[in-house]
């Protein structure tokens, strides 16, 4: 006789298992449910009677309510399931606050990295070409190549490259409010990441994101560290691109003095995402880069955790932790913000899962953030920040940021994040210069199928690797890779093109 097909309860109260093998009609699982139809792996299988209009539970929360009639062995998903009407949530305002672990100084982690002159840790040494508007995106492109041609950076192994951070907005749009102030932070914070050492910023001249008005109220003086040009001030493109180069090959001996020393891990501040989420998202990666995560808080770390629409439908969970209540009072509005955000563009929150994040088994937006939200592990929640806004706290933090994975992380890495962990179960390729990526698989299959792009096969704790272990191997990567290991998404040079600034508002 074959072995029963393996199947996975979360809680004792879920009324759905997830299934780790294939069920076809007729075959009994490990769950003691005989399948009544083929249910893919990832996916739900009901457990028991579950009513129209009853909740279907898993990790022991509600992920939606049933459509149909749904019997024990049933197949779960889009045709019988669905978010339903809304619901309350008991907030809970810093109920589950934990007295803190920090570990203490003498026994905590240390990372090879660049101490900068505001006293903050780099994990890499580059220079960027930051642009004030999608019109000098071409130049700044141009200047990098020739930069790249010239081979100069030969003469300055301890730079990691000159790269050409475009975007498409800067103009066609209102000079004050919300879209404006968050291109604003997130320039800004990306010329202050510490994981680059000089920027040159790069204007038309007759845009509506000024320079001028930027280093103004910045307070902003040029330097070895910091130069601005525009196309219009120089006298066009190849004048430009002259200047360019120019300025960043006197920019390069100042950036190739850095050297690499070791400093504790409390400077690390960890950027979490995840990305083509499947049914093992929330089972196997993301728990574990939330065991990592609590990790670094314990050596006195920063880990935020972002994509407001991926925790919608969990925020609960999180307000529970918040060290006061005006913390959880911040991220709920923020959630408040985010309905009517998505009720004004003819949206909703349920649009988020995509038909990849379906196809692994994910059927709504409530199951997608319960999954997600592990990535944040179990410590308490210090700060809320607004997108892009410099993260100051050390902890675990949360910033408000869309779920779309290059305009999450950039809001992430503007606010100081330094390196970077990324949990897919589809396959995700990113990369995210200047701060390095590591990518993390759900499942097995997919890390074997895309092992070019896979840092870590989390798929092991199906098959009994505990999550405390494998978020010891994640932590452990994390610091070889802040000391300068390349991670795969480095090594097959994503990163330029994955500055992707959240655009908020009109463009006109």
């Amino acid at each position: 006789m074959s072995s029963p097909a393996r199947t996975l309860r979360l809680q004792p109260e879920d009324n759905v298992v997830v299934t780790i093998d294939v069920a076809q009609p007729g075959d009994a699982t490990s769950s003691g449910v005989v399948a009544a139809a083929r249910v893919p792996k990832g996916h739900k299988m009901a457990t028991a009677a579950i009513a129209p209009g009853a909740p279907v539970l898993k990790f022991g929360q509600i992920i939606g309510f049933a459509t149909k009639a749904i019997a024990p062995g049933d197949w779960v998903h889009e045709h019988n399931l669905a978010m339903g009407e809304d619901f309350d949530r008991d907030y809970r305002f810093g109920e589950g606050v934990r007295p803190d672990t920090l570990l203490p100084e003498a026994e905590r982690a240390t990372f090879q990295g660049f101490r900068r002159a505001d006293g903050r840790a780099g994990t890499r040494n580059y220079l960027a070409i930051l642009t004030s508007v999608n019109c000098s995106a071409s130049v700044a492109r141009f200047i990098a190549k020739e930069v790249e041609r010239s081979g100069i950076l030969a003469d300055y192994p301890t730079i990691d490259g000159v790269i050409p951070l475009v975007h498409g907005t800067g103009c066609g749009m209102a000079d004050k409010g919300e879209g404006f102030e968050a291109l604003k932070r997130t320039q800004w914070g990306y010329a202050t990441n510490p994981n680059i050492a000089g920027v040159l910023l790069v204007g038309l001249g007759c845009e509506v994101f000024q320079i001028g008005r930027m280093k103004s109220e910045y307070g902003l003086v040029e330097g070895e560290r910091f130069r601005t040009m525009t196309i219009q001030d120089e006298g066009g493109t190849r004048r430009t691109v002259e200047a360019g180069v120019a300025r960043l090959r006197e920019m390069m001996p100042s950036a190739a003095s850095a050297r690499r020393e070791a400093i504790p891990a409390s400077e690390l501040v960890l950027a979490l995402q995840c990305g083509g989420s499947d049914g093992y998202s929330g089972i196997t990666a993301n728990p574990a880069l939330g065991a990592a995560a609590d990790l670094l808080v314990d050596n006195g770390g920063t880990a935020i955790l972002s994509e407001t629409p991926e925790i919608y439908g969990a925020e609960h969970l999180l307000t529970r932790r918040a060290v006061d209540r005006a913390v959880g009072e911040k991220l709920v509005d923020t959630i408040h913000w985010w309905e009517a955000y998505t009720r004004r563009n003819g949206g909703e929150m349920n649009n988020n899962p995509s038909p990849g994040n379906k196809a692994g088994g994910l059927t709504t937006i409530l199951e997608k953030s319960l999954g997600a939200a592990a990535k944040g592990g179990t410590r308490n929640l210090a700060a809320v920040y607004r997108y892009a806004e410099r993260v100051a706290d050390h902890g675990f933090v949360f910033m408000d940021t869309p779920g779309y994975d290059p305009v999450s992380a950039t809001g992430q890495v503007a606010g100081g994040a330094n390196v970077l962990c990324f949990t897919t179960g589809r396959g995700s390729a990113y990369g995210c210069k200047p701060t390095p990526s590591i990518k993390l698989a759900t499942n097995s299959d997919m890390a074997r199928h895309m092992t070019d792009d896979m840092d870590i096969d989390c798929g092991d704790v199906l098959d009994g690797v505990s999550i405390a272990d494998k978020g010891r191997q994640i932590f452990d990567r994390i610091l070889a890779v802040a000391s300068g290991e390349q991670s795969k998404s480095e090594a097959l040079g994503y990163g330029d093109a994955e500055f992707v600034p959240w655009q908020i508002g009109a463009t006109m």
